[in-house]
């Protein structure tokens, strides 16, 4: 045999053993299959947020779904691997892989943190979309969760909130001195400044802590859900505008290291299916909470009411003083701060001759 031809099969059994092999590598990897822990900030059961269109079950059937039951997630509901606000620290410390719940909750680990909830006088879903999407939404949340070594995702939106469920009716900013109210986020920094008691409860202790007087008011999100909590039996005055919660943006929550361990493909399916439950949960409670609020009206004898211009003023201004006071002091924040209401102010310019020009003439 000629060194020619020697060469030839030396080279050639190595290109056809390597063409041989890659298919075999690429086999053994997408073969390979992730067990993941999820836990929630939500009781079991919850619509929208644990059970239904776009919650977190919804999630994780379409994960394994899409994946090909390559990408596995166990669901715990709040309280049945760890307390229900426990799930940012049980995260960055690895003890789950992933929480579904709201980004506002960890506004004590990061103030910036609330914004990607939502903020009192914020934009709407379809603005907070964009700005998530399309604008630097997504890339700021990833900054501002780095040193914690998570990232997240939006998953979900309940459309503008109602105020909130109060024992009496509210007919002036005096009339919120003294009141034991539960809300999260921003909006309790505000109503703190007109001398609310706030508390942050998880959705599960709302209902009982109204019921017994150990709070005077309530919000949680819109109709069906405050309806399924039965916070109708514990208060009647009903009130709107969602000045505090525009929209409220749903967190899925997963450590770095975690993603990191994912393959290309299976990241894509979260983050896909992320989105999917972003877009569907939102058509979901716009589908139920036209018919659960005409039944609290019509059944339960629930007095809907809308806050007074002068209230909703006095709130604004309050919102934009504690905005700027307490992001001055903290740099991050207020990078989110001005990036969020610059998009606002762009997104408005649109909406504004769109959205609400057909929703204030009622054409």
């Amino acid at each position: 045999m000629s060194n020619k031809r020697r060469d030839f099969l030396k080279t050639g059994g190595a290109l056809a053993g390597g063409m041989l092999m890659a298919p075999a590598i690429a086999k053994a990897d997408s073969s390979k299959t992730f067990n993941l822990k999820m836990t929630s900030a939500y009781p079991a059961g919850s619509p929208f947020y644990s059970v239904g269109p776009g919650s977190a079950t919804d999630f994780c059937q379409r994960v394994e779904t899409m994946s090909g039951g390559r990408l596995k997630i166990k669901f715990y509901a709040a309280g049945e691997l760890i307390p229900a606000l426990a799930g940012f620290d049980a995260v960055r410390e690895g003890t789950v892989d992933m929480n579904w719940g709201n980004a506002y909750f960890w506004a004590g680990k990061s103030f910036a943190a609330q914004f990607f909830t939502n903020v009192p006088f914020g934009m709407d879903p379809l603005a907070t979309n964009a700005w998530l999407y399309d604008g630097d939404g997504q890339k700021l949340w990833d900054e501002v969760y780095k040193p914690f070594g998570v990232k997240a995702f939006a998953a979900g939106n309940t459309g503008m909130q109602m105020t909130g469920w109060f024992r009496k009716p509210i007919e002036s900013v005096e009339d919120f001195k003294g009141l034991r109210m539960r809300i999260p986020g921003l909006a309790g920094k505000v109503y703190e400044q007109l001398g609310v008691s706030v508390k942050l409860l998880p959705g599960g202790e709302i209902f009982p802590a109204l019921q017994r007087g150990v709070i005077d008011a309530a919000e949680f999100v819109g109709p069906y859900l405050d309806r399924k909590l039965g916070l109708m039996n514990a208060a009647k005055y009903y009130y709107t505008p969602g000045w505090h919660e525009p929209n409220n943006v749903t967190e899925l929550l997963i450590g770095q290291k975690v993603w990191d361990s994912l393959p290309k493909d299976l990241q894509a399916v979260v983050e896909n299916a992320a989105a999917a439950c972003n877009q569907i949960s939102f058509a979901w409670c716009n589908a139920n909470n036209a018919e659960a609020l005409k039944d609290l009206v019509d059944n339960h004898g629930v007095k809907v009411r809308t806050l007074k211009p002068e209230i909703i003023k006095k709130l604004r201004e309050v919102t934009f003083d504690t905005l700027d006071t307490l992001t001055a002091k903290n740099p991050e924040a207020k990078k989110v701060y001005e990036n969020y209401f610059a998009f606002k102010k762009r997104a408005d310019s649109w909406l504004d001759i769109s959205e609400q020009v057909v929703l204030t003439q009622n054409l």
